[in-house]
């Protein structure tokens, strides 16, 4: 069984993957390594074309959040953000069949998956052979304020962040992305958890309904 799981940025894909990784000893992989692994064959033209995220990033010459958040708006963002989703569709699609291939069950988890990229899967090999839930949220203040309990290493928002603002302009784009997803996923019959409240219930919850 290949295991996707997709959603916005920030709403705990990787979080669920390491814990149902851990629980079930399964191989997880995030859509951000596949992009990498894609764009180390990519011409420069293709990383300019393919990573419309990043290069809008890269453009500007200053990683600062507070920065990019004041100068695009969430509209803008979740759109660059669902043009770099699409061009990883073909490598997601490699590790799907490979692992199908090999009878192995699987894990892949990131914002590139999509309930459109994830349908076109389940269609071609089956719902027995392909899961699909989606993480949102929808609370932008409650994001705001519970930012700071991350985790992850070097987490990318908290680094890059210094004014309390930008946290809240995070969360309302976030909870823009998850309508996106919910209404696209409600339209292909997928299993979308909100993660605003009771977190790690919900993560529980996800893992019982993927196995």
């Amino acid at each position: 069984m290949i295991y996707l799981v997709g959603g916005p940025p920030r709403c705990g894909k990787t979080t669920l993957a390491k814990q149902m990784s851990k629980k079930f000893r399964l191989p997880w992989i995030s859509t951000d390594t596949l992009e990498n692994v894609a764009g180390a064959y990519w011409t420069k033209e293709e990383l300019i074309k393919n990573r419309p995220y990043s290069e809008l990033r890269r453009r500007d010459g200053d990683k600062s959040n507070d920065t990019f958040y004041e100068k695009y708006s969430a509209k803008k963002i979740i759109s660059v953000l669902k043009g770099q989703s699409l061009p990883i569709f073909k490598a997601i699609e490699m590790v799907a069949v490979c692992e199908i291939t090999d009878g192995n069950d699987y894990i892949i988890e990131g914002y590139h998956i999509t309930p459109d990229t994830a349908n076109r899967l389940v269609k071609k090999y089956g719902e027995e052979k392909v899961k699909v839930i989606f993480l949102t949220k929808q609370n932008a203040v409650k994001f705001a304020r519970d930012v700071k309990k991350s985790s992850t290493p070097n987490d990318w928002l908290l680094v890059l962040t210094k004014k309390k603002e930008t946290f809240l302009k995070v969360g309302k784009m976030i909870a823009e992305y998850s309508k996106y997803f919910e209404i696209e996923a409600k339209k292909y019959g997928f299993k979308v958890f909100n993660m605003d409240n009771n977190f790690f219930k919900q993560i529980s919850k996800a893992i019982d309904y993927l196995k």
